[in-house]
């Protein structure tokens, strides 16, 4: 069984490049968006707990099996932990046995940002230059980095309530060719924005972009909802856009469409993936994707690194599957 650290993660990422990186990993999420029915789909199984959730992210095909384990904890960095950490394993279906186990704290950030530009390359603006963040934590970069090697970016504006959150991104993005503006307000940072990016950490319901705030039509890639009673987008916005979800049985649970009634429906995004339905700004006005995160983007991601791990001789075989000569006699490794 192959292990993979957070050291090996960065190596992998690093021998191929960004942009490489990206391209592979959109590839690998449009094919597995494309096979959309092949899948055992559950929404992820949550405990909520004092100060936050600890989740598992189960799914599989005839194929492959994969789980991911993650938490949000929007205090730990008062304790000087991360706010979201995470673990994920594939396995071969046909004997169940493990083919891989890695750290899924920076490829869940890889995987997160690959999606959000996939599902804008079908649906925002093709010349979209100004791009907003709205949360500057963990994410951010991340994000920056996707859009710009798919859209013709000449200005990033963004805001955080955090200063130091915006100083630290402000940091890491000085050596790029880019005009950063740092603005005081939500309000002040989607002005003349294609597409915005909201992302924040508050387990709660939150008012972060209103209707009244967007002035021209917008694509707005919502990624910070990911639990039952965690909102970013007003209501009045919500119902006034076009929106496209993950997995709609999530969604319901822990988008921002938790908001609406029950029997809510609206495209998936595996239909827009597949070329059934053709959603875009120009067409459909202001557009918000709905991005909880789901499960088929860490099989993506797990499935991916598995076959660079292999291709590229990175990580550590780890003996955690005993090997017998009868296997039946699981006894013996005691003798």
């Amino acid at each position: 069984m192959k292990a993979l650290q957070i050291e090996d993660i960065k190596k992998m990422v690093s021998t191929i490049g960004y942009p490489k990186f990206y391209e592979k990993l959109i590839k690998t999420l449009e094919e597995d968006y494309s096979n959309w029915e092949t899948f055992d789909k559950t929404p992820r199984l949550a405990n909520h707990v004092p100060d936050g959730v600890i989740e598992l992210m189960p799914i599989s095909n005839d194929k492959l099996y994969s789980f991911k384990y993650v938490n949000g904890h929007p205090k730990n960095p008062l304790q000087n932990h991360m706010t979201v950490m995470g673990t994920g394993q594939l396995s071969e279906v046909s004997t169940g046995a493990p083919l891989m186990y890695t750290e899924m704290t920076l490829l869940t950030a890889l995987r997160t940002a690959a999606n959000s530009v996939m599902a804008a390359r079908y649906m925002a603006k093709k010349e979209s230059k100004v791009l907003t963040l709205i949360g500057t934590g963990a994410q951010s970069e991340f994000q920056f980095l996707a859009f710009k090697e798919y859209f013709p970016l000449e200005e990033v504006r963004y805001f955080d309530t955090d200063p130091k959150a915006m100083d630290k991104f402000e940091r890491n993005m000085k050596s790029f060719d880019m005009k950063l503006t740092r603005c005081e307000n939500a309000k002040e940072a989607v002005q003349g924005a294609d597409i915005i990016t909201v992302c924040t950490a508050d387990k709660r319901y939150q008012t972060i972009l209103t209707k009244d705030m967007i002035t021209s039509d917008v694509y707005i890639n919502a990624i910070g909802g990911d639990c039952p009673g965690k909102t970013e987008i007003g209501k009045d916005l919500v119902e006034s856009s076009f929106i496209v979800c993950e997995f709609l049985e999530q969604c319901k649970i822990e988008g921002e469409i938790q908001q609406l009634a029950d029997d809510f429906t609206c495209t998936e995004l595996y239909e827009v993936v597949r070329g059934e339905k053709k959603v875009n700004v120009e067409t459909h006005g202001t557009i918000l994707f709905d991005s909880v995160g789901f499960a088929i983007e860490d099989y993506s991601a797990l499935r991916l690194t598995y076959d660079l791990a292999k291709e590229l001789n990175i990580g550590t075989e780890m003996n955690f599957i005993p090997e017998l000569d009868d296997v039946k006699n699981l006894f013996q490794l005691m003798s």
